[in-house]
């Protein structure tokens, strides 16, 4: 999970020292994002019908070494063109994440332990914002921003021969059935859209945050990188918490919840703007709101997954997720061209407003449909 997304964290982190290099504007930055998730949401519903028929395995070994070579063509870019197509191909790990963990899951956890475990896998992707935000900055402070993601494709790579040596061989393909349905319905379908807003504003504050500490709040660009594996580090402890938390009957009004408190993480955003120490504090909030939002989303599909479905509802909900991501941050963009940031962290509000409202209404639905 953590290398499924690294190379978008390091665009964020490293945001500063590669927009410097290559000339990028902050535009271009967030249409890096909105390029990766892009490809990742088109790919995600493809992805979870590949992982139910080839197994959990072989999804993950594909999808270290194909984030092994998109890092390393990111380092190697010598502009924008190569760094946005690393990019797209960065989104084949993406649809193939949550669908495979999701599945390792179900097939070697025990039912009471998922909900914990899940939350826990679902960790590793602000593990990804920590090494991005953290070591692999101090890294870029000694080698350059290059070499740093160089040391995290050689890691990919290493990853994805461990994983091609020792995890369980997977089963034998099920038996070919009917097509499955690329259409999310019910609970699937409520978590795509509650999804989409989630992923709007949480992608903005990966791909813009770094960015607003140096520009707007005079950080250095180690510190902002900083700024990041804080958020990284307050996603992992949220993650896991809440994801044990999520059990049935409480899991589902969890997700508008969490959404309530990601509206407030990104006022205290805004706020930063006139006062800055603000801003860590809404960094830790947004890590342990807005970011645990979507691994609770993914407890409540490993909780209700119909046999042999997990792989499919699970790239359904995460498409929802991807989408957000390509969608939000080149909105903010268009406002932080002009450098108004605290209008765009009430933008990422409303987004985690409408996430929350969307949560709420299918927790009501549902507990309707439950008798007493």
């Amino acid at each position: 999970m953590a290398f499924s997304m690294l190379q978008l964290f390091v665009l964020g982190a490293l945001g500063p020292r590669v927009v410097d290099a290559l000339g990028m504007t902050p535009a271009v930055l967030g249409l890096t994002t909105t390029l990766g998730f892009g490809t990742a949401a088109v790919l995600s519903p493809a992805g979870g019908r590949i992982v139910d028929r080839i197994g959990p395995r072989r999804s993950l070994v594909v999808l270290l070494l194909v984030s092994a070579v998109a890092l390393a063509l990111i380092g190697a870019a010598p502009g924008t063109g190569l760094l946005l197509a690393a990019v797209a191909l960065g989104g084949v790990p993406q649809a193939l994440a949550n669908p495979a963990t999701n599945k390792a899951v179900l097939a070697g956890v025990p039912p009471a332990r998922r909900g914990a475990v899940t939350g826990l896998k679902q960790s590793g992707v602000q593990l990804g914002a920590f090494v991005a935000g953290l070591p692999l900055v101090l890294l870029a402070g000694g080698i350059g921003w290059r070499g740093a993601v160089w040391t995290a494709s050689g890691a990919a790579l290493l990853a994805g021969v461990w994983a091609l040596r020792t995890l369980p061989a997977d089963p034998p393909p099920p038996a070919a059935g009917p097509p499955a349905s690329l259409v999310p319905r019910g609970m699937v379908a409520w978590l795509a859209v509650f999804s989409l807003f989630l992923g709007a504003g949480i992608a903005s504050v990966n791909t813009y945050l770094a960015l607003f500490g140096v520009r707007r709040l005079g950080m250095g660009p180690t510190t902002a990188g900083v700024l990041v594996a804080v958020l990284g580090v307050a996603g992992i402890v949220g993650r896991v918490a809440w994801s044990r938390a999520a059990r049935p009957g409480r899991a589902e009004w969890l997700p508008g919840g969490l959404a309530c408190g990601a509206v407030g993480a990104a006022l205290l955003l805004a706020a930063a703007v006139s006062t800055s120490p603000l801003v860590w504090v809404g960094a830790v909030a947004v890590g342990v709101f807005a970011v645990s939002g979507n691994a609770v989303s993914m407890v409540l599909v490993v909780q209700r997954a119909a046999a042999g479905r997990a792989g499919q509802d699970s790239a359904l909900v995460a498409a929802g997720f991807f989408a957000g991501f390509a969608l939000g941050p080149p909105l903010f963009g268009l406002l932080a061209q002009s450098g108004r940031y605290g209008p765009g962290w009430i933008l990422v509000a409303a987004e985690f407003a409408a996430a929350g409202a969307v949560a709420f209404l299918w927790a009501v639905r549902d507990h309707r449909k439950v008798p007493a």
